[in-house]
């Protein structure tokens, strides 16, 4: 059953090594996923599960220990995904994973077992909800921790380029997230997230599935569009 969640952006902008000079414009973020995280340790999950986009409709498991890299961004860093040493596979996170990995060492996060589950950024609104049943059914006291962006297209230098339909999509996303509105989540508009390169709309939709039931509350803790980009944090509870 799911006890907590913890909704947080996952640019690799994020992780302060990745910004470089740009880090201190995202410090009102990290403060806002810190403080999302500590929602989830204050309800004393027994398992900890990050959920977080990849490429296509594919999902993919990956077991605590598995390892993710920014050295792709010029930056001589890696992480780990919970405390186990080796996750016993070759697998990589991906970056949404992995900015969830660093999220969690930097709130030296210790309260219970953290293992990644990554959903296609183009899966079927119904095999997301499934998939979130799935999770919630794997401890008595499951907590999530969803990564994923809004939308990519709020300005001129936006990686999207600005759409005027992406303000009133991002702040439908965030009132939903901040209510823990279920229904609102399930019906975003997929064809819609698509095209202004909302990364999240998966995540969120696993979320929903496993929240079906657990009558959580919402909370809001940070909307705002740096870099043109649609970043929210909440928190279940």
């Amino acid at each position: 059953m799911l006890v907590a969640a913890a909704v947080c952006p996952c640019p690799p902008l994020l992780v302060p090594e990745v910004a470089v000079g740009a880090a201190p414009e995202l410090d009102a973020a990290r403060a806002a996923c810190t403080d999302a995280l500590g929602v989830l340790a204050a309800a004393r999950p027994g398992r900890l599960v990050v959920v977080g986009p990849v490429g296509g409709a594919r999902t993919e498991n990956y077991p605590a220990g598995t390892a993710g890299s920014f050295r792709g961004f010029g930056v001589d860093l890696d992480v780990r995904l919970g405390a186990a040493e080796s996750a016993g596979t070759e697998a990589r996170l991906p970056h949404s994973l992995g900015v969830a990995a660093w999220l969690l060492e930097r709130t030296r996060w210790s309260d219970a077992p953290v293992e990644g589950f990554g959903v296609g950024e183009s899966c079927p609104t119904e095999r997301c909800v499934r998939s979130g049943r799935e999770l919630a059914a794997l401890d008595e006291r499951v907590a999530l921790l969803v990564m994923g962006d809004a939308s990519a297209c709020r300005t001129l230098k936006a990686p999207g380029y600005l759409d005027e339909r992406a303000a009133p999509f991002d702040a439908q996303v965030a009132r939903a997230l901040g209510a823990a509105d279920l229904a609102a989540l399930t019906t975003l508009d997929t064809g819609l997230a698509h095209e202004l390169k909302v990364s999240g709309r998966a995540p969120w939709q696993v979320l929903v599935g496993a929240a079906e039931g657990a009558d959580l509350n919402g909370s809001l803790l940070y909307e705002d569009a740096p870099y043109g980009v649609g970043y929210v944090v909440a928190a279940w509870s």
